[in-house]
């Protein structure tokens, strides 16, 4: 266990995550109950008629399966200053947002005191695991972490997203050096008032300390893979920055000037070791440990929509291993990553089953249009099977979660890949709600993001990759159609090159729906569409002025048609346009 002010007793840690997987169905009707128990007056709960009844039958036949849309009425007056006991028994006093990336709103969800416990049970169990399979002693973490601005409600309630509000927490940085995971920026960098002065001094800082550095990570992979691209393009800036021990005039932020002033001292000797370092690289793979020596692994989420940035960070880390973090969302946390010797393609994530209580939808029958099953149990699951997650969440004023979620679909498909005792191991598969659809047609995020995988090998004898990539259903003309948008790391100068990378595109989406209606003509020809360098960053910039926190920030893969500014960013920056011809021979 983790004491408040002391290191983590790693075995012990182990040790009760064996126990409470062993008989991971009795831990889960003791965590309802205990739910339910704390839940009971919630005027959500009596006007199902549940009546304070905390069995899992209960349960199940009087509170229905239900998405954020079912909750929003009840989350509004929370909003606006009611503080009667509407989806939870304790007062709420935070609401958090999620990024809000995909349909360009953010979801508002109760927030309390138990995700910082939750998180901190989440992040002991996985770095017991993780340092026994990568020992680390001590020293510091280079973590790109960035915390947004908190504001008030309508009603009061201060209101940011979670990643802020646990950075913000008084015992977060106690708490991560337990962990030996304390990150070498000052809180003033973190809780700076502008991102990109922020990130100039995460990089300074990693460098100061480059010794001591034991492993790079950050919430995403994008993260991760932004920050060392920024470091391409600051690295001379930063030399001379230790060199004269000065800070550039780019950071003008009072705060971290103050704090970076301490700890900038002019380094001659370090400033010639980086830029030596720096000038020898060949395209600058293996940059993160010829930086730091010592780092012992690359750590961040990713899984789903990262996995297109794992080619890029796995050139920016060399020889170091990718080690995937933990299965979580915006509603509350799920799994740890017990397994850290997997490459983040294979990673799987044992599910805590005291952590909430959960259930999963059968996915094999529905794919066929039959009536959708009822949900199975943790225990209940079957190896190779897919399943939608359902999460019903704590809501104790003594600790930190999204509260008042009972029976939510979290919207993500995962696989069951084995079992940990009798707990469940995952593999996160895609968000079901992802879908570019214009009939019959259904293809998720993996599906595309499988398409753009296998276009994308056209582009291999030019030596240009795909820096990024989003789509959208475009239905302004007759029939409707996929819309793919690529930016590219560099020129393609020869035209039939992206032609065939339209059509490979659209040959690529194998779901019968959408094969047989583009042969039938009830879906159009898919475009491809080249947008100009930095476009992504300009959405990245988009979503930051929205007041959503980097951390949370990820790419939207499919656009939908509510979300107007990021789309207008893509329109407005389309240097080139394709239009298959890959259906053509079909009448």
């Amino acid at each position: 266990m983790l004491e408040k002010t002391g290191e983590l007793d790693m075995e012990k840690v182990i040790e009760e995550f064996e126990e409470i997987t062993k008989d991971a169905e009795r831990v889960q009707v003791e965590t309802l109950e205990k739910i339910l128990e704390q839940n009971g007056q919630a005027e959500y709960l009596q006007n199902l008629g549940l009546n304070r009844r905390t069995d899992p039958e209960s349960f199940k036949s009087c509170v229905p399966l239900i998405s954020h849309k079912d909750l929003e009425p009840y989350i509004q007056r929370i909003i606006d200053g009611d503080s009667s006991p509407i989806l939870t028994g304790a007062p709420i006093i935070t609401i958090s947002l999620s990024s809000g990336t995909t349909q360009g709103k953010p979801k508002f969800l109760p927030f309390n005191e138990e995700l910082f416990e939750s998180t901190m049970q989440i992040y002991r169990t996985s770095f017991a695991f993780r340092n026994r399979e990568f020992p680390i002693q001590g020293g510091k973490a280079l973590t790109f972490i960035y915390s947004s601005k908190q504001f008030k409600t309508s009603g009061g309630l201060n209101a940011g997203t979670a990643t802020t509000n646990v950075f913000r927490h008084p015992q977060y940085r106690e708490r991560m050096k337990g962990i030996q995971s304390q990150c070498c920026s000052p809180d003033e960098v973190i809780f700076g008032p502008d991102f990109h002065q922020s990130l100039y001094c995460h990089l300074l800082c990693g460098l100061i300390y480059r010794e001591e550095v034991q492993f790079v990570s950050s919430t995403f992979a994008h993260s991760i893979v932004h920050g060392f691209e920024t470091f391409e393009q600051d690295w001379e800036q930063l030399c001379a920055d230790i060199r004269e021990g000065v800070l550039s005039d780019r950071v003008t932020a009072p705060s971290i000037l103050a704090s970076i002033g301490k700890l900038l001292k002019p380094n001659p000797q370090l400033a010639d070791l980086i830029y030596e370092k720096c000038s020898s690289l060949a395209n600058w793979y293996g940059l993160i440990p010829e930086l730091f020596p010592n780092a012992k692994y690359v750590y961040g989420i990713m899984t789903g929509s990262m996995e297109p940035y794992l080619k890029k960070l796995r050139r920016y880390a060399g020889w170091l291993p990718l080690v995937c973090a933990d299965y979580g969302s915006s509603e509350g946390w799920i799994a740890a990553n017990v397994n850290p010797q997997l490459p983040p393609e294979s990673a799987t994530f044992a599910v805590l089953p005291d952590i909430g209580y959960f259930e999963f939808v059968p996915l094999k029958e529905t794919s066929n249009g039959h009536l959708e099953p009822e949900p199975v149990g943790l225990t209940q699951v079957e190896v190779g099977q897919e399943y939608e997650v359902i999460i019903t969440t704590f809501a104790d004023s003594v600790q930190l979660i999204f509260e008042g979620l009972y029976r939510y679909r979290l919207g993500d498909v995962v696989k069951v890949m084995g079992f940990h005792n009798s707990t469940p191991e995952l593999k996160f598969v895609c968000r079901r709600n992802l879908l570019l659809t214009i009939n019959i047609d259904k293809n998720t995020e993996k599906d595309l993001q499988l398409a753009v995988e296998e276009a994308a090998k056209c582009l291999l004898l030019g030596k240009v990759d795909v820096v990024d990539f989003t789509s959208h259903v475009d239905r302004s003309t007759e029939p409707g159609h996929y819309v793919i948008f690529w930016e590219l790391g560099g020129d393609v100068e020869d035209v039939n090159v992206l032609k065939a990378c339209c059509n490979c595109l659209d040959l690529s989406f194998a779901d019968m729906g959408y094969v047989s209606s583009r042969k039938v003509g009830t879906i159009g020809p898919l475009e491809l569409r080249i947008v100009h360098k930095g476009t992504f960053k300009k959405i990245l910039e988009h979503v930051l002025n929205l007041g959503v926190a980097v951390n949370q920030y990820k790419t939207p893969r499919c656009i939908g048609p509510n979300n107007e500014a990021v789309l207008q960013i893509l329109f407005n920056n389309v240097s080139e346009i394709y239009v298959s011809t890959a259906y053509i021979t079909f009448p």
